[in-house]
């Protein structure tokens, strides 16, 4: 049996979590049109009979202009350390960006094995993605690449066996039912995030950030009590996610709740508190506190 870990990696909106979700076949990261929606590096598993993929999903590595975006980038350079191979993602549907270079060189210099993974193929012609690849293999010579679409499913298994091929040797890394390690509380998180990212415009989605507080189980009637504070910059920005008469707030916690109960199997309460943190995302104590660190 083969296990190992493998990083993620990409430019803002290169479609790492997509692919993630539908590589697992459910989802484990939340999905925006957003930039910066992936904060964390969470770790989606693959068991398969002849091994175990963990699956590292990282943040968008960009030019970072606050504390938030140093440690976003942090966490792509930090998975760079933990892992066995490296997903290049670069999506084929645009031209090659210096975000795409600068991480490229952060690749380079690791000197782990990397596999070229052209996503979006549904979106483009042969000819493109001929010249996309072209132009990665110029900044970074790998050795193997794969085409695929992750709303089609094109080149997801020919992608899966080309990983299996890169891992040591080794034993399974979890229990085989297990699609993600990350602890509920995250999971909840992020999933509130999700809602207000998706319903939300503007500059609100940037500026928000969710933290659980408590969450509370009651076996007696098969349901969690969550507790959970949203973050803004702006009281114009705390007003949009609350709407008028509080409408927006209960559609977030609505659709919330809804895939929270679906993700548990339980009923959820889940109680909802928006605040104003002037500035947070250049407060490196507050970035530590709402990602643990």
């Amino acid at each position: 049996m083969k296990s190992g870990f493998v990083a993620v990696v990409g430019k803002p909106n290169a479609g790492k979590s997509t692919l993630i979700n539908s590589l697992i076949g459910r989802k484990v990261s939340i999905v925006s049109e957003k930039p910066q929606t992936t904060r964390f590096k969470l770790r989606g598993i693959i068991t398969r009979p002849e091994g175990q993929i963990v699956l590292v999903d990282t943040p968008g590595f960009h030019q970072p202009k606050d504390a938030l975006g140093a440690f976003l980038n942090s966490q792509v350079t930090g998975a760079l350390k933990e892992v066995d191979l490296v997903l290049f993602l670069v999506d084929s549907s645009s031209q090659l960006t210096d975000e795409d270079r600068h991480l490229a060189e952060e690749i380079r210099k690791t000197a782990l094995p990397c596999l070229l993974t052209l996503t979006k193929k549904d979106l483009v012609e042969e000819k493109q993605l001929e010249t996309v690849k072209q132009a990665v293999l110029k900044v970074l010579p790998v050795e193997n690449w794969v085409a695929v679409s992750a709303l089609n499913g094109y080149g997801l298994e020919e992608l899966i066996n080309k990983i299996m091929a890169y891992l040591p040797e080794g034993p399974a890394l979890y229990p085989e039912n297990m699609t993600t390690d990350y602890p509920l509380t995250i999971q909840a998180a992020e999933v509130v995030r999700e809602k207000v990212l998706n319903n939300t415009y503007q500059e609100v989605p940037h500026s928000v950030a969710v933290e659980v507080l408590k969450i509370e189980e009651k076996p007696e009637k098969n349901l969690l009590a969550i507790y959970a504070e949203i973050y803004v910059e702006k009281d114009s920005q705390k007003k949009i996610i609350i709407g008028r008469g509080g409408s927006m707030i209960k559609k977030i916690g609505s659709q919330a709740r809804e895939e929270l109960e679906f993700l548990t199997g339980k009923k959820v309460f889940l109680d909802l508190n928006v605040k104003v943190k002037e500035k947070w995302r250049d407060k490196e104590s507050f970035v530590k506190k709402i990602y643990r660190l």
